[in-house]
């Protein structure tokens, strides 16, 4: 890890109003706030936090690159894998995608379906940001035909009325405010934010509250061991409340997930003793989770385990579970590759797009840490997942 440049002084400016704001809500709360309630904060306070606030995230310009910034081929991909759901899903189908980022997903997962004839009815974005809602809206008007962009919303929350078509997530869990736990003399712990005597923020364990503590003991039971004293990680035991809330009245259809992380048993493996949380600054591997809030991205890994165990728990059916490399080479990556090579203008754009598909698919880069998992209701959809089915490790 390293120490990124200091920010200059506005944004300096901004991430002191949101730690003030931080700061007022330990004091009122006691003198410490759960971890999860300070990533909440961090990443989600209106108009202040990492995404809700107006600087550039995704792309060179920001803080990481997701793959739908590298180019077109990971969307086009999705589209592939999905258009078969939406053609089951009906006239009426809908396709809901969950935090749109820079809108660069939406553009070509469009465009790709129109081409494979399986445009759905609507194509809805959830998303929290209102800064990303206007980005979002401003991209796609200026690069989809009036026909099209008509087709697009955006959600203020999940579909409560009864819908049919696909519900796709790409980085999402792994932004959710997620409890910190640990264990001392046998007992569950909740990792807390307090304040140190010069105000800075500090960590603080209390006895964890049932569900938490509930949560941790079905992990150790599944893991054939209790944690050792002083083991720290997180997990979510709002991940069933949650998903059923974002698929909200998903009738006949398919949920797609794609995010990095680990089954359970490499997840909570003895020598990852302090978890997976960890903060990005412009590219960069942040070693201070406290530092610059509202200026870089907090982040933990995704226990796929126990999003198999929330998908199947909301009545869904599991349909399958891969690497992202996999999931891509299943769904077409050769072919989009090879169509949009013989269209290339030169051998420079060439390149770039065999560089794409190195980053999206090699094992140290996006292709093995990132994975995909599927869950259907009334529809087919196990065929996305058959190159490389990674069940087994679940």
């Amino acid at each position: 890890m390293s120490t990124p440049l200091p920010p200059d002084s506005d944004a300096a400016a901004h991430s002191e109003r949101l730690a003030a704001l931080i700061r007022e809500q330990i004091t009122a709360a006691g003198g410490a706030i759960p971890f999860s309630r300070f990533m909440e904060l961090a990443l989600y306070a209106p108009g202040l936090g990492y995404y809700s606030a107006g600087a550039t995230k995704f792309g060179a310009a920001g803080d990481f690159v997701t793959a739908p910034e590298l180019g077109s081929l990971f969307a086009e991909c999705v589209a592939e894998a999905v258009a078969p759901v939406i053609r089951q899903a009906g006239m009426d189908a809908v396709f809901v995608e969950i935090g749109g980022g820079s809108g660069a997903f939406a553009e070509d997962a469009i465009r790709q379906l129109v081409a494979l004839d399986a445009m759905p009815a609507r194509y809805a974005i959830l998303e929290p940001s209102a800064d990303l809602r206007e980005r979002q809206r401003e991209r796609l008007q200026q690069r989809l035909a009036p026909p099209l962009f008509e087709r697009v919303q955006w959600l203020e929350g999940p579909l409560h009325e009864p819908w049919n078509g696909v519900l796709f997530a790409n980085e999402v869990i792994d932004a959710l405010p997620t409890p910190r736990f640990t264990l001392r003399d046998g007992e569950v712990l909740e990792e807390y934010v307090a304040l140190d005597a010069g105000g800075r923020f500090t960590r603080a364990d209390f006895p964890a509250d049932a569900l938490l503590t509930a949560t941790v003991r079905h992990v150790e039971r599944q893991l054939d061991a209790p944690f050792t004293e002083g083991y720290r990680s997180e997990l979510l035991p709002q991940l069933p409340y949650w998903l059923q809330a974002v698929a909200g009245g998903l009738g006949a259809g398919a949920m797609l997930f794609v995010d990095y992380g680990h089954p359970r048993g490499e997840f909570y493996a003895p020598a990852r003793r302090d978890g997976t949380l960890r903060a990005f600054h412009r590219h960069q591997l942040a070693d201070d989770v406290y530092a610059r809030v509202g200026l870089q991205d907090l982040t933990a890994s995704v226990d796929f385990t126990a999003l198999a165990e929330a998908g199947t728990h909301a009545g869904f059916e599991f349909a399958g579970y891969c690497s992202q490399a996999s999931f891509l080479i299943g769904n077409g990556l050769a072919q989009r590759l090879a169509e949009h090579e013989a269209g290339a203008p030169d051998e420079i754009a060439r390149y770039a797009l065999r560089q794409q598909v190195k980053q999206l698919t090699l094992p140290d880069a996006m292709g093995e840490r990132f994975q995909a998992m599927g869950f259907a209701r009334d529809v087919e959809f196990e065929a996305a997942f058959l190159a490389g089915d990674l069940s087994f490790r679940l």
